[in-house]
């Protein structure tokens, strides 16, 4: 059995009942669940449909994100996500960077390497050195004034905590910004890259090893095997190329605003959807969500 779920941007609802209603008479599909009024309906299906992708693509000009995916275990009971970009609205090193005056050439840098266009290790390397000198204190600044957290993680984590489920936030970025976006979420751990300062100063290094992706994949094997948990308990979320390891090893791996590249190669996509969309696809309704 499958589970189809439609579901559109929750602070512009437009889901037509119309629209659902039509997709699963097409697909012979059992009786629609709303799991939200206007935002988020699902039905069962006993195959995967053929014309999945291209059904996909005719309702991203609608405005409306559509899964499949197995009907069983879908509830799952850890959470791996990405940081930038995915839990949190920005680039922390692109926010560092136009603070220290060479933003324009970060953020072209960031974009390719998340694209998977340029070697992540490299990248990070380049960029961390542009911000060479940069005063410590301007990681709180870029805290208290750019950063803000992406709609819907706060749903996300308290409604999978109170269900049972361990978070971690695995990032390629930095511990200064993890520890502070964990704490205010509710993430159980965190990894991320640190920024080495003397005297209160970035030196333009980051510590050894670099967290990238094949450190994203070891965090899912090594929290997983220490919780008995298998990969298929894990819901995976991240938007960037060094997030492709972890969200192919998980049972659940959502591409969510991902680079082209990137969601081409995953299954569940959310392009419309904010963080929520991760708990309609597990089956929870609007009002099972825990604040």
């Amino acid at each position: 059995m499958f589970v189809a779920t439609l579901l559109t941007a929750p602070d512009t609802p437009a889901l037509d009942p119309i629209l659902v209603e039509s997709l699963r008479n097409a697909w012979g599909g059992g009786d629609a669940v709303w799991l939200a009024p206007d935002e988020a309906a699902e039905f069962p299906l006993t195959i995967r449909p053929d014309n999945l992708w291209n059904v996909w693509a005719d309702l991203q000009n609608m405005g409306v994100d559509l899964i499949v995916q197995p009907a069983e275990s879908r509830r799952k009971q850890m959470l791996l996500a990405d940081m930038d970009s995915t839990m949190i609205e920005q680039e922390c090193i692109d926010e560092l960077a136009d603070e220290a005056g060479v933003g324009a050439r970060v953020t072209d840098i960031t974009a390719r390497a998340m694209n998977g266009e340029l070697d992540f290790e490299g990248a990070l390397i380049e960029r961390v050195g542009l911000l060479k000198g940069l005063h410590e204190s301007v990681i709180a600044k870029v805290l208290a004034e750019r950063i803000t957290l992406m709609p819907g993680g706060q749903a996300l984590l308290a409604t999978m905590k109170a269900n049972g489920a361990y978070a971690a936030l695995v990032s390629g970025g930095f511990t200064a910004f993890t520890t502070h976006v964990a704490a205010t979420l509710g993430f159980d751990e965190n990894r991320a890259n640190t920024l080495l300062v003397e005297n209160d100063h970035l030196i333009g290094e980051v510590g050894r090893p670099i967290l990238g992706r094949d450190a994203k994949v070891a965090a899912l094997q090594e929290i997983s095997a220490r919780l008995n948990l298998d990969h298929t308990q894990v819901m995976a979320v991240g938007d960037g190329a060094n997030d492709l390891g972890m969200l192919s090893l998980a049972g659940a791996g959502v591409a969510l605003h991902a680079k082209p590249s990137v969601a081409a190669e995953c299954e569940i996509r959310i392009n419309h959807g904010d963080l929520t969309a991760l708990l309609y696809i597990q089956g929870y309704a609007k009002s099972d969500f825990a604040t």
